[in-house]
């Protein structure tokens, strides 16, 4: 078993990191799904269509709910996932480092996907050194 992947993104965000995610792996893993928000639809709406995706991501060893901005309205409903779902974590601050990372590692158990998904976000924002050389 893995963990599932659900990512509560605004639009495009989602659909085009899984994409980008896909080319690099060569494939697009089982158990990850993008849900783009709409400003236009309500936020009951939105928890209540994430709220039926569990099931179908979760093959038993839970869903990590990967979001792009805390505080946003994708955030909120993610988070407001967490007290529906026992077996559901949520990281804010989506990157495609944390992507990958959580992809990778989903045959951990949730919270050490959780940690591995956390680490490749951090990980993956760094400041690229300047290059004074013309070599």
């Amino acid at each position: 078993m893995s963990v599932g992947v659900l990512l509560i993104t605004h639009k495009p965000l989602g659909a085009d990191l899984l994409r980008i995610a896909t080319e690099i792996l060569g494939g697009r893993p089982p158990g990850i799904e993008a849900m783009e928000v709409s400003n236009d639809v309500s936020r009951e709406v939105l928890i209540e269509d994430a709220r039926r995706r569990l099931p179908r991501l979760d093959a038993g060893d839970g869903v990590l709910i990967l979001t792009d901005l805390y505080g946003s309205t994708p955030a909120n409903v993610a988070v407001a996932l967490l007290s529906m779902h026992d077996r559901v974590r949520v990281i804010a601050g989506l990157n495609l480092p944390m992507l990958l990372r959580a992809l990778n590692y989903a045959s951990l158990e949730l919270d050490a996907v959780t940690e591995k998904a956390l680490q490749g976000g951090r990980d993956g924002v760094l400041a690229c050194p300047r290059r004074d050389d013309p070599a």
